[in-house]
């Protein structure tokens, strides 16, 4: 059986001298994981990076299980990027998370069409915050809904609006910007804490419950944004 879909490229490891095993998010199936024989020739693994979106060719050996996929590359997204460490990680990183918290065969377009807004983020000057609001509108598709607006308390210090989530043990600060969509000029440190909030919340009510480890392309984002 042959199947036609197009997908972008979440991962890829070596499975023997001349192939690999790649997983794809596709339009049509969801997240797909097949051999590529050939994988690791000059031909296709100049373009095989992750985040590129790819014509693909599956071919299953019966109707239960996908044995190989032929991949033609549609867009080379992630090579824009090669001078840009903070953009790559970044791009890694959502990818390794998608990969993660996903079901394999599901198809959600939500999901496809996020990855698709993803670059479309990353030539924007204001990427960073907007990349925070792209990984919750993810979590939200996912079912881990964070809700922030309806979670904040606010109090009034030194004439500036401060939100924060309570709790029996702690007051934890939630950047405004996460509350406040119309704000635009965000102090890094504030982008900082943003991004660490949601790696806080996924580690707490997704990870850790599901006995997982959150990637470690993720720690590499975050450390990049700090160097």
């Amino acid at each position: 059986m042959i199947k036609i879909d197009r997908g972008f490229l979440l991962s890829k490891f070596k499975y023997n001298e001349n192939s690999v095993i790649a997983d794809f998010y596709t339009e049509n199936n969801g997240r797909t994981s097949s051999i590529i024989f050939g994988g690791t020739s000059k031909k296709i693994k100049g373009y095989l990076q992750i985040g590129n979106l790819f014509h693909l060719n599956f071919s299953s050996k019966n109707n239960g299980k996908v044995s190989s996929i032929k991949p033609e590359i549609i867009k080379a997204f992630t090579p824009v990027y090669f001078n840009s460490q903070k953009k790559l990680h970044c791009i890694t990183s959502a990818m390794s998370l998608i990969k993660k918290l996903t079901p394999e065969n599901e198809n959600n377009s939500n999901i496809f069409n996020l990855i698709q807004n993803l670059f479309c983020i990353l030539e924007t000057n204001n990427w960073l915050k907007m990349y925070i609001n792209w990984e919750l509108e993810l979590l939200k598709f996912l079912g881990y809904d964070l809700n922030l607006k309806d979670m904040v308390n606010k109090e009034n210090i030194n004439n500036k609006t401060v939100y924060y989530v309570k709790s029996s043990t702690q007051k934890k600060i939630v950047p405004s910007f996460l509350i406040n969509n119309d704000i635009e000029n965000i102090d890094h440190v504030e982008l900082l804490k943003g991004i660490t909030l949601v790696t806080n919340f996924m580690e707490k009510n997704i990870f850790t419950p599901n006995n997982m480890k959150i990637p470690y392309q993720r720690k590499l984002f975050e450390n990049s944004l700090i160097n």
